[in-house]
């Protein structure tokens, strides 16, 4: 099937042939008629599957079919987890919709809210928001979304993990109950399903390579290491110059600054996005990876489902998740659109339970590669250890004694502070 088979505007098939767009993937083929029919759609599709463009190209043909009149309004809302997936979300739009006379905008924290709040007052037809930011931005009276036409949660999961959810029900509740919506999800917890069935009626579910699969075009490595010899054999890794574009996750954000610093000492210029930097900082670092200008980048789980990247070669767990199914979604970056991808995972003695989490939830072992200068020794868990008591190993002996000296000199059994008379307290 070609884009040109799923009754696509010519507007939008233009955009598409210009980015070199011909043939659908699974999720596309399958959700662009839904969404255009006007029904409610559970979308559960990992990251890389191509469902932004999956709801994005029939939510752009659907508003510009309805042209609105006098001053534009939020017709269409998307909600999502992440600064940088809503900028790439934004992106999407401007890109499948270019050629239509739609408007555009995206809102989200960690930057002044002022230039958004410019930018919504020139009207806007779809709107990209981060739950935080849309919420205050509500709250506010800035943003209206009584007259919504299309509600898009993307990454639902997530939401629900970083503690967006209650937010999200806050947003949920102030739209029309008449709108069109569109529920995307990696995977489907309980509290996740709950909330599909209360905002969804009747509606189409696409099920698109389930979370435990990994895509087949990936390759998966893995080395043994022990913690402390982890940051050399990155850096023995990195020697390999045809790496040329390598995201490393790491577990912390403070790992990731730690690791950053020890990089540079062995002359590899890397760059970290994670929470605590700015947002000009990570959209920063993240461009110059995308240009390969920078040809190392470090991320921590934050920005697992937010990145992007064409061509992204090579994925390295510096750290392994501690929930299996984000090793997915961070492997996930690479090998995207049929594309091959490397993904490399370091295991120390500690991470051996995690590996059997993540080995069992793909159903596959990860290829081991031995032949490294920093071959895993430390086979033992570190372990507290006490001084051993004189009398250990005596199956019969007695708890010993405290002793104190009377005034004549002897030894007798030490008493505590609650078995003194009084006499002897008053002393």
């Amino acid at each position: 099937m070609q884009f040109n088979d799923l009754d696509i505007m010519p507007d939008i098939r233009k955009a598409l042939e210009e980015e070199g767009y011909q043939t659908p993937t699974p999720i596309q083929e399958q959700a662009i008629p839904v969404v255009l029919s006007g029904k409610d759609l559970l979308g559960c599709a990992q990251t890389g599957t191509g469902k932004t463009a999956a709801f994005a190209i029939p939510a752009i043909q659907l508003l510009e079919k309805e042209k609105a009149f006098g001053r534009r309004n939020i017709r269409a809302l998307v909600i999502t987890p992440t600064r940088e997936l809503a900028l790439q979300i934004y992106e999407s739009f401007q890109t499948y919709g270019k050629f239509t006379d739609l408007k555009y905008s995206v809102v989200f924290g960690g930057v002044s809210q002022k230039p958004q709040e410019e930018e919504l007052e020139k009207g806007v037809d779809v709107l990209v928001a981060t739950p935080g930011r849309l919420l205050a931005l509500m709250d506010q009276k800035i943003i209206k979304i009584d007259r919504l036409q299309m509600l898009v949660l993307d990454e639902a999961d997530r939401m629900l993990d970083m503690g967006f959810i209650h937010d999200v029900k806050k947003i949920i509740a102030k739209t029309p109950t008449n709108r069109q919506t569109l529920f995307f999800s990696a995977t489907m917890p309980p509290d996740i399903a709950r909330l599909a069935s209360t905002i969804l009626k009747n509606p189409v579910r696409i099920d698109i390579t389930p979370v435990s699969s990994t895509v087949d075009t990936i390759d998966q490595y893995l080395y043994y290491v022990d913690k402390s010899n982890k940051k050399d054999l990155l850096m023995h890794i990195l020697k390999d110059k045809t790496m040329d574009s390598v995201l490393v996750f790491t577990r912390t954000k403070h790992g990731a600054d730690r690791l950053i610093r020890q990089l540079s000492k062995g002359k590899v210029v890397a760059q970290a996005i994670h929470g605590d930097k700015s947002q000009g900082a990570r959209q920063r670092a993240l461009n110059d990876f995308k240009n390969r200008t920078l040809r190392v980048l470090l991320a921590t789980d934050i920005a697992a489902r937010g990145i992007d990247i064409d061509e992204l070669s090579y994925v390295i767990n510096f750290d392994l998740p501690d929930v299996p199914e984000t090793y997915v979604h961070r492997i996930g970056r690479t090998g995207r659109a049929g594309l091959g991808g490397t993904a490399i995972s370091f295991c120390d003695f500690d991470e051996k339970g995690q590996l059997e989490d993540i080995e069992r939830l793909i159903g596959k072992k990860l290829t081991e590669i031995k032949d490294h200068p920093y071959p895993l020794k430390n086979n033992f868990p570190a372990v507290k250890t006490t001084q051993p008591r004189r009398d250990a190993g005596k199956k019969d002996s007695a708890p010993r004694k405290k002793l104190r000296m009377t005034a004549d000199g002897t030894l007798k059994e030490k008493k505590s502070y609650n078995q003194f008379s009084k006499r002897e307290k008053r002393r």
